[in-house]
Order: structure tokens, then sequence, then C-alpha cells
């Protein structure tokens, strides 16, 4: 019983009647224009008249339920009075992506509605005028009765008619229940009619089916961009934070013996944290959603200024360079360069401090990648010197798996650690 009457006591409810109400006193200046055709044919019979004015006035509703500015008034007060979550329309809106950011998804192309995605609006917009006018009628007569009927209570008859049917009740406290009952009555129709406005809300003014793909379009996009820049932010900074502090240390070790080497050591951390800080800006502003302008761009046409920076920090590289990889380019270029990047961070981080074998080849199909270094104990950093997050082979292997390419990584022989990943060339851009 007390879950019945809670509904009646929510003020949500009255302003979902509120709602209903509204709207049928809404399509009211419809109606002259829809009574237009009745009044010409004044030699039809009164039923087809009232049935053909009936007819042009659901027509005239339905066709202001097209326009699109409908929905949107619709929707929003639906949510305010309704108190029903509606989203708002996915109108295909396209991801912001600045170019040179590499391989991100192509922007969804606006979602065209389907022909019964047209007619929501419109049957939403009939079923919401009907229901308002039913509700309005019915609850009004059984208000006007539940205030009437207790005039009668000095002793007198109360007698109720409508369309031809009537009804006596006798006076005394009989009149006073009927008025009760009647009032009771009333408001149930408000809680019938608000029920039913809110079941049809978000089937008919929810997203559509071609709205719910371009919404799920758009959050996977953003999805993989964000798992992109997590990548270049990873590749970017750990390098970065891994090659400065053994400049660093280099550099506090010859600072006194050798001035020279010392100052190409600190020299090489500010262009490696000037470099740093510029892909820290573009990702940080992407994910704040500002515009975040031009990506920096890193390129294989950069490889040479990354391995200087290797060898200021002390480590020995040595390269095998072959083909074209100067003219790689696009998409394929940039990859390759943050593929380099991560193995010659890793061997840094885990290497013995031998030699780094840095390989590129580019053929006319494929670009070849390797790099090969030391492991177990030595003079270097060593395993375990740095902390690692784990996520760098796996940010790797899914950046390959994108180019359709092919890694390999693990042991090579008793002390050698490898990293061999394969890119087809399909004329990336």
């Amino acid at each position: 019983m007390i879950r019945g009457i809670r509904p009646l006591l929510r003020g949500s409810t009255y302003a979902g009647a509120l709602f209903a109400y509204c709207g049928a006193l809404a399509s009211l200046p419809l109606l002259p224009f829809a009574m237009l055709p009745a009044l010409t044919w004044r030699s039809a019979p009164y039923g087809v008249r009232a049935v053909l004015t009936l007819l042009v006035w659901a027509a005239l509703i339905g066709a202001v339920g097209l326009a699109r500015t409908t929905r949107r008034a619709l929707i929003a007060s639906a949510r305010r009075l309704l108190r029903v979550p509606l989203p708002d329309p996915a109108a295909g809106r396209r991801f912001a992506s600045s170019p040179g950011t590499g391989p991100t998804p192509t922007a969804p192309a606006p979602a065209v509605p389907s022909g019964a995605d047209r007619w929501r609006t419109p049957l939403w917009l009939l079923l919401h005028v009907a229901l308002g006018w039913t509700g309005a009628l019915v609850s009004g007569v059984l208000l006007l009765a539940g205030l009437s009927l207790p005039g009668g209570w000095l002793g007198g008859e109360a007698q109720v008619s409508l369309f031809g049917w009537s009804a006596r009740v006798a006076g005394g406290w009989s009149s006073w229940a009927v008025a009760l009952g009647c009032l009771l009555l009333a408001a149930a129709v408000c809680v019938v009619v608000t029920s039913a406005l809110r079941w049809l809300a978000p089937r008919l003014l929810g997203l559509s089916s071609a709205e719910r793909l371009a919404l799920a379009a758009e959050r996977e996009q953003r999805l993989a961009e964000r798992n992109r820049l997590a990548h270049e932010l990873h590749d970017s900074i750990g390098h970065t934070l891994t090659a400065t502090t053994i400049q660093a240390a280099v550099a506090g070790e010859v600072l006194s013996a050798d001035p020279v080497a010392a100052r190409a050591a600190l020299r090489s951390i500010e262009e490696s944290t000037r470099a740093a800080l510029e892909d820290l800006d573009y990702v940080l502003g992407v994910l704040r959603e500002k515009e975040a302008g031009t990506a920096p761009t890193r390129t294989l046409a950069d490889l040479p200024e990354l391995l200087d920076r290797l060898r200021h920090a002390g480590a020995v590289v040595e390269t095998v360079l072959s083909g074209e990889w100067a003219q790689v380019q696009g998409t394929l270029s940039r990859a390759a360069y943050r593929i380099l990047q991560e193995g010659l961070t890793n061997a840094l981080r885990h290497g013995s401090g031998g030699p780094i074998e840095v390989r590129v080849v580019a053929a006319s199909d494929a670009l070849e990648l390797r790099v090969v270094n030391r492991t177990g104990a030595g003079t270097g950093t060593g395993t375990g010197a740095f902390p690692t997050s784990g996520h760098g082979l796996p940010g790797l292997a899914e950046r390959v798996r994108l180019l359709h390419g092919e890694i390999e990584a693990g042991p090579d022989g008793p002390q050698h650690w490898r990293l061999a990943v394969r890119l087809p060339v399909r004329g990336s851009a």
C-alpha cells in the first residue's frame, strides 16, 4: 500500500503529468488548420468530418516531429520533467586529431538515421499528445466530480452526467467517500500517464541504432587514441629518463677529468629533455581535450640524433644501416623510430654495458629492425637498475600488430638479448 502511495507523493510524477498536459495544449494551435478540410467539405456526415479532422491534426503533429529542433526540445524537456536520463543524439561527431600523430583510426561518418528511426520522434509526439489529452480529460472530469459531489452533504442528491451517462449519489457521507475516490483516481491517472511517458521516452527519444553505432565508433576511437598516446608517452619519457640518468652519472664522473665530455653529456640531457617536454605537452593537451597543435614527429631521419645521445651517455653503439632507410616516410617511419627507441631504452636499462648492435635494412617490400645487446653482469646499468612498468614489449607487439608486421624478442644465445621486427612496406602515408 505504501509503495503504491509513494509515487503519488513524488513531485516528479506531477511534473510528468504537467509535461503531458502541456504537450496536449501545445497541439491546439494546429487544430484550426486541421479543421479546414472538414469546413470545406460541409456535405460530409459529422462523423466523417470529425475523423478527417483528427487525421489531419495527427498528420500536422507528426510533421512537426520531423524537425531536429523539435527532437532536441523534447529530449531537454523530458530530462527535466520526466527525470529520464536521455543521452544527446550522436550526430557522428568527429574525433579531433592533429596531423602527424601516427596510426589513428579514421573518424566516423555522420550517423544517417534509417526510415524507422526518422518516425520515432513523430510517433513520440503523437503518443505524447494522445496521452496528454486523455489524461487531461479523464483527470479533469474526476477532479471536477471530486470537488462538486460533497456539495450535497446536507442531505441533497448529486448527479453527474457525461456523454449521456449519468449517476446519482445520495447525500451524506457516501458523497464524501465517492468524492475522495474520484480524487484518488485523478491522481492515479497522473501516475499512469507519467509512467507511460517514462517507459516510452527511452525507446522513442533515446539513441537510434545508427546513433548507437556512431557513439560506439567514437568511443572506440577515443580509447584507441588514448592507448596510442600512452605508448608514445611511455616510449618518449621512458627513454629520456633512462638516457638522462645515465648521462648525468657520466657527467658527474668525468666533470673534473674531462670537462669537454661532461659538457657534451649535459647538452645531450638538455636536448633529450626538451624533446620529451614537447611530447609531454602534446599528450597532456590531447588528454585534456584542448587544442594541442601539431604533434612532434620523430622519424627514422632522427635516428642519428638518437644514437648520438646514447653515445654521450657512454653506450657503445654499432650501427648497420642499409638500403634507402632515410627515405622511409609516414606512419612506417614514425613507428620504426619508436620501436628502435624502445629497444635501445631496454638495452640501456637491462644491458651489461657491452656494445649495442642496431641494424636497419630498408628493402622494397619490408623494413627490418634489429637491436641486440649483451646481458648479465657487467660494467653497465645491469638488470634491475631501473624500475620498469612491464608495458614496453606488449606495447611494441601491439604497435607491430597494427602495422601487420612480425616481432621477435628474447634471448639470442647465452649472453645476448635480441629484438627483431619486420614491417611490410605498403606505401604508408
